[in-house]
C-alpha cells in the first residue's frame, strides 16, 4: 500500500529523493550545499498496520539544527517540502502548511512512525549525527537505534534499517555531484 500525501511528505523526506536531472535543481541559498537524489523507505507491516512504502526524489539541505527537505515524484513534482528550525518544523503538502513543535512529531504525524530526520543530513554525508552516541560497525555504524550501512557509500548509496517493530527501512541513491 501506498503511502498517503501526509506519509510522503514526511519520508520529506528523503523523503525526498528522486530521480536528479528529471528536475530543475532548486537553487542553494546562504551558501548552504543541496544534496539530491532517490530515496525509498518501507515500513513493515506490524499489529492492525498495514505495511508501508514511498519511493521519490528529494533535494536536501542544512543540518539536524535548521534546513529544508524537497520530495518529488519521478517526473519533478512537488510532493512535500519540510522546513525545520530548532524550535519548529513546517510541513507543506501543497495545500497549506502544517506546524509541528519537532521533526519527530512532524514524522509521527505523517507516517505514524518516528524516524530520525534531524540525523538524515550527517547519515547521508557518511558520519554519524553528533546529536548522539554512536557505535562503529563491520559496514557503517549504528545510531538511535538504527544500522547505518556504508557499504555502498563509494557507489553514493546509504542504507538504515531500524530492526524495531515495526521494521522501517530507508535506501538512499544520492545523485552525482555536479
Amino acid at each position: 500500500m501506498r503511502l498517503s500525501m501526509r506519509a510522503a511528505a514526511l519520508a520529506a523526506g528523503a523523503a525526498a529523493l528522486w530521480l536528479a536531472g528529471c528536475a530543475t535543481p532548486p537553487v542553494a541559498d546562504a551558501g548552504l550545499h543541496w544534496t539530491s537524489g532517490r530515496l525509498s523507505l518501507r515500513v513493515d507491516a506490524s499489529g492492525e498496520q498495514a505495511a508501508r512504502s514511498l519511493e521519490a526524489g528529494f533535494d536536501l539541505r542544512g543540518d539536524g539544527e535548521q534546513g529544508e527537505l524537497r520530495l518529488a515524484t519521478p517526473l519533478g513534482m512537488q510532493l512535500a517540502r519540510a522546513r525545520w528550525t530548532r524550535d519548529e518544523a513546517v510541513l507543506d503538502l501543497g495545500r497549506g502548511e502544517s506546524r509541528y513543535p519537532s521533526l519527530e512529531s512532524l514524522s509521527r504525524a505523517a507516517l505514524g512512525e518516528t524516524l530520525p530526520l534531524r540525523a538524515l543530513p550527517d547519515w547521508l554525508a557518511g558520519r554519524p549525527w553528533p546529536g548522539a552516541a554512536a557505535q562503529p560497525s563491520a559496514d557503517g555504524f549504528e545510531q538511535l537505534g538504527w544500522q547505518i550501512s556504508l557499504a555502498g557509500w563509494a557507489h553514493g548509496r546509504v542504507e538504515a534499517l531500524r530492526e524495531q517493530p515495526p521494521r522501517v527501512l530507508v535506501r538512499v541513491r544520492l545523485a552525482p555531484a555536479g
